[in-house]
């Protein structure tokens, strides 16, 4: 999305003899000089890197961010994830009150797939959503973000506390990286500053690459961005308007190859008791 500079120039207003224009107070240069315009991540021509900073420099307002004065963040994710020698398949709503990190839990579960080749396919989506459903209270200390808030406004200072920096000479450092976007973004509400902030990290991840835009299981377009290190590759699609990360993949390459872990984060927002939709 391209967003558009405008300068509002305003004069004083003098008094003008009868019949005479009034002298232009806008300087030539400034008239004629058109407003900055931002670089659209979805332009061609665009490294990595360079598409990933356009997306923060124009991150839009997302549906929930109109909502963050309410009490409960409320996230929907659906994971397929390794456990040993199969793959699990879980839906979670999660109600949780950022006062006290009480709250509500509710899940929904698929019999675990044996083997670790399986791929996440869309009927698996729609028969987790009918599964039998389970509900559980949450005391008040039990839930809590994936980081501490505030998160630190910074790229750099925020990197440290997803991947510590004295690790950034290990291969797995990256990917790394890339997860602990992932991990933040399916675990706590990221307002429109913090998405941009993520995406900044994304932007100085060493090696990562932009393959294009593509769909999700639940059928939403974003622009993919992958690296591959340590052992595994980790893949990200992001929300070319807003900058949600809308689904995180990662499959290990090395020893034991398939499936690590895969997670659609549906619907994110705040509420104003548990329970309730956004």
């Amino acid at each position: 999305m391209s967003l558009l500079g405008s300068v509002l120039l305003a004069g004083c207003q003098t008094s003008t003899p009868a019949g005479q224009t009034p002298a232009s107070t806008t300087s030539p240069v400034l008239a004629s000089r058109p407003a900055p315009k931002r670089t659209a991540a979805t332009g061609p021509g665009l490294t990595p890197a360079q598409r990933l900073t356009a997306l923060a420099d124009t991150v839009a307002a997302a549906q929930g961010d109109g909502t963050i004065d309410l009490p409960y963040t409320y996230l929907h994710t659906q994971a397929w994830a390794r456990a040993t020698d199969a793959v699990t398949r879980t839906d979670l709503r999660q109600w949780r009150r950022e006062a006290d990190g009480s709250g509500r839990e509710t899940t929904r579960r698929l019999p675990d797939l044996p083997g670790l080749d399986h791929r996440p396919r869309p009927d698996d989506q729609h028969r987790l959503a009918h599964a039998p459903e389970t509900t559980a209270s949450r005391l008040p200390g039990s839930l809590h973000p994936y980081l501490p808030e505030p998160l630190p406004t910074q790229p750099g200072a925020l990197a440290d506390t997803l991947a510590p920096r004295e690790l950034a000479a290990e291969p797995a450092y990256p990917r790394m990286l890339v997860n602990g976007v992932a991990t933040l973004a399916s675990s706590q509400y990221l307002d429109r500053q913090q998405r941009a902030t993520s995406l900044r990290v994304l932007a100085a991840v060493p090696g990562i690459a932009y393959l294009g835009p593509s769909k999700d299981l639940a059928g939403r377009t974003g622009l993919t961005f992958t690296v591959t290190a340590g052992g595994s590759t980790a893949q990200l699609l992001v929300d070319p308007r807003t900058g949600e990360i809308l689904a995180a993949d990662e499959r290990l390459t090395g020893r034991r190859p398939g499936l690590f872990s895969y997670v659609l984060i549906l619907e994110r927002g705040h509420t104003a008791r548990a329970g309730a939709q956004p």
